[in-house]
């Protein structure tokens, strides 16, 4: 656990200082890499907690991460044009105002979703999501009001305080900061009795059923968390890129959370932070080499689920203990 704590300082502290050094070095563009990252490694571990610790495979989680982007859009909108939502719901460009709300609507179309959905298992329960989140996002591309397919440009970043997160290495400070709280919240949650029970209902429901657990309130409650997080996520990138589009919604950016989520390692509390990482350092360096890197990204995919226990973090973790036993 010491170990692991000081991992974690060094880590904040390396990211606390890139902005500094990617300036340094001329990398600016290295600033803009890691604020995905991390926006990407908040949604991938919200995807992971459901599935890793509560064994609901889930194909329409970016439903989640686009509703958060597109509550930071439309906010901002009716804040650009004066005009309430629904005549009188006040648009806003305050980060303290549109960051938690798009955690509340994307908590709510989680609760939603997951009465419904959480009635089935298995492929069902897979089916169902995906449904879900392609009729979502079918219906913000018909809301020619907010740009249909185009999307909502955010023209005017959003304000903390006195403080305009128009400035990329603000932004991304506000990012790494709510990546570390959220972090940190999740870790009490999956050691908390909850947990605990979720893992044990995903080990086994019938035999937690019997001990008199309802496995459909535990799981209800851990999709509507799993939400808010892609939420959160989505929120967070609306006010990195200044848009809201569509594309968040899309079957597609579930299946990218995924292929982070095993990159990373299934059921692993890290794992999702090295899956993200993996996942957008290689897709901006095949994409620069050759105009078919999904392929290569297969690939890699391919070798890392067959190779591999436990994704990246897994290998890490080997590569640790060998070292360890080695004998000097």
């Amino acid at each position: 656990m010491r170990q692991h704590l000081i991992f974690i300082a060094a880590a904040i502290v390396c990211l606390s200082v890139l902005p500094l050094v990617a300036e340094a070095t001329g990398q600016l563009a290295l600033v803009g890499l890691t604020s995905r990252i991390m926006i990407y490694a908040i949604a991938a571990a919200s995807l992971n907690f459901i599935l890793g610790y509560g064994g609901m495979v889930s194909f329409g989680h970016a439903a989640f991460f686009g509703i958060g982007n597109y509550v930071v859009g439309i906010l901002y909108f009716h804040h650009a044009e004066g005009v309430p939502l629904w005549g009188f719901i006040p648009g806003s460009n305050q980060l303290l105002i549109t960051l938690p709300t798009a955690v509340l609507v994307a908590g709510f179309a989680a609760l939603v979703i997951g009465s419904l959905a959480l009635r089935t298992r298995g492929v069902q329960f897979i089916m169902i999501t995906l449904a879900f989140a392609q009729m979502l996002y079918f219906f913000f591309v018909s809301l020619k009001t907010y740009g249909g397919e185009d999307g909502v440009i955010v023209r005017g970043a959003n304000d903390l305080f006195a403080l305009s997160l128009r400035d990329k290495t603000a932004m991304y400070y506000v990012i790494l900061v709510v990546m570390v709280l959220f972090f940190a919240f999740l870790w009490r949650v999956v050691h908390s009795s909850f947990g605990t029970v979720l893992s044990g209902i995903r080990q086994n429901e019938r035999r937690m059923t019997a001990m008199g657990i309802s496995s459909y309130r535990y799981k209800l409650y851990g999709f509507v968390l799993a939400g808010m997080g892609a939420g959160l996520a989505g929120a967070l990138m609306a006010v990195f890129m200044r848009f809201a589009s569509p594309d968040t919604l899309h079957w597609t950016k579930s299946g990218e959370l995924l292929i982070m989520v095993i990159l990373g390692g299934v059921g692993t509390f890290f794992g999702p932070i090295l899956g993200a990482a993996a996942f957008l350092i290689l897709q901006t360096y095949l994409a620069a080499w050759t105009e078919h890197w999904q392929l290569a990204m297969g690939l890699i995919l391919l070798g890392i689920v067959l190779g591999t226990r436990g994704g990246a973090k897994g290998l890490f973790d080997s590569i640790a203990r060998k070292l360890r036993t080695e004998p000097r």
